[in-house]
């Protein structure tokens, strides 16, 4: 049986941040192709694959 008086729901705060996201992004695909531009930018020297 789950403990309900848990101090901390880890499923719940993903929840959350998905509709976070999802509402920022859902009329504005502009603004998310360009953060993940940006992210893209920032970590693509650490995804390179290795020789």
């Amino acid at each position: 049986m789950m403990d309900k008086n848990k101090k901390f729901d880890a499923v719940k705060m993903m929840r959350d941040i998905r509709e976070t996201l999802s509402e920022k992004y859902w009329k504005h695909p502009d603004v998310l192709k360009k953060e993940m531009d940006a992210v893209r930018k920032k970590y693509q020297s650490k995804l390179l694959p290795l020789k």
